[in-house]
């Protein structure tokens, strides 16, 4: 996610006729929305480069692109299905998006938001909104799948014990302590902004002790990007991992001690204990966090899989020929119908645009003023009846 902007947008040239260049090629329809060669190709070279980063050898490399191709349009239709969920839900993340959107503005060193605009278009090579509208898919996308499906994932302690009684070997370990930290900058500050660095340290510490959760101010407040991500989490340490004051400190603390403004050459740091071990077998309340972890995946991916089946069942797909939607819901008719009012491939990227806002009308339910892509979703009660196909309205 951190420099996704900067990979080329991929577009799908095709040449139907001599004197027509096709840019945007429209391979499935999912309820009011579609979905293009150019975003799956983009999603193909996303995923390159970052094995490319990860350095995955060159022999691997087109085998892990090729596996991953098979579910590149199921995972562009999953994502389709729940942004309209989200809207359906009322669902809002504009205070999330904006957030990240001026981080990212501080990871790339651009002073104002109004030059990271231009910075998006002129060095990441798409338009400042295309960037805003693909992070708040994904944060939509995220809420929808925590509200609607994770929330409703259970990891009983009976669970927990017994997965404890037969793993206890995994949970033999060093003594060691799990830290959240918020650090305030002072790299490249001049003495008066250090004095004011200070204070801010303090007035966070404050903070912290009057009740503020030490996650969700870390998110907000400190420095250290990486970490303020996951609240601060910086994972586990053993003994002779940390400097020798910070590690007198937090190797004799209880779980949840919260240090004071710790001075340090980079900044002023805030500490807090989240987890201790002690040498030896760890107790299950020690590792009963951990194992909850371990369990609720196994639960979530079905769960997950199910729900977005269960969404298409009730949406009106269509997949071009050529094309395999992997997630697809067993039974459902996806056959491409192509209306001809609605050719597959569109001239340019104003028109698939446009075709997306006129595709309203597909999933037609009750009377002819209730006509939203969302209809077509069951409430998560009680399924509902699949929706009668009606003619499209070309007069809209």
């Amino acid at each position: 996610m951190k420099a996704f902007f900067l990979l080329p947008l991929a577009a799908a040239l095709v040449l139907p006729a001599a004197d027509v260049k096709v840019i945007e090629d429209i391979i499935a329809k999912v309820n009011g929305e579609i979905v293009t060669r150019s975003e799956l190709e983009k999603n193909l070279a996303e995923y390159r480069a970052e094995l490319m980063r990860q350095n995955v050898p060159a022999a691997k490399l087109d085998a892990a692109v090729a596996e991953h191709q098979k579910d590149v349009l199921r995972d562009l239709v999953d994502q389709s299905l729940l942004v309209q969920k989200g809207k359906e839900l009322n669902i809002s993340v504009e205070s999330t998006v904006i957030k990240r959107l001026d981080d990212l503005r501080r990871q790339y060193k651009v002073a104002s938001m109004e030059e990271f605009e231009k910075f998006v278009s002129e060095k990441g090579g798409m338009p400042f909104e295309d960037l805003k509208d693909q992070i708040r898919n994904q944060m939509l996308t995220e809420r929808v799948i925590q509200q609607e499906v994770g929330h409703k994932i259970n990891v009983n302690k009976d669970e927990v014990a017994k997965y404890y009684e037969e793993h206890k070997a995994e949970f033999v370990r060093p003594e060691q302590v799990r830290l959240r930290q918020i650090l305030v900058s002072t790299e490249g500050k001049d003495p008066k902004e250090i004095i004011a660095a200070e204070k801010k340290a303090n007035d966070i510490l404050a903070r912290l002790r009057k009740g503020e959760r030490f996650p969700e101010l870390a998110g907000k407040v400190s420095d250290d990007k990486d970490s303020a991500e996951v609240g601060g989490d910086i994972g586990f340490w053993k003994r002779g991992l940390l400097d020798k004051q910070i590690e007198e400190i937090v190797f004799n603390a209880k779980r949840g001690f919260v240090t004071d403004v710790l001075k340090r050459p980079n900044g002023f740091l805030i500490l807090k204990v989240e987890e201790r071990h002690q040498a030896g077998q760890a107790s299950l309340q020690d590792v009963e966090q951990e194992i909850q972890e371990r369990l609720y995946m196994p639960k979530m991916q079905p769960a997950l899989r199910a729900y977005l089946t269960r969404l298409r069942e009730y949406a009106f797909i269509e997949i071009r020929p050529g094309f395999v939607d992997s997630g697809a819901a067993p039974g459902k008719d996806t056959a491409w119908k192509d209306p001809e009012d609605f050719k597959p491939a569109v001239t340019t990227k104003a028109e698939a645009a446009k075709k997306k806002k006129r595709l309203l009308w597909v999933v037609p339910r009750g009377s002819s003023k209730s006509k939203t892509s969302t209809d077509a979703t069951p409430p998560a009660d009680k399924p509902a009846e699949k929706p009668a196909a009606k003619e499209p309205d070309k007069s809209k």
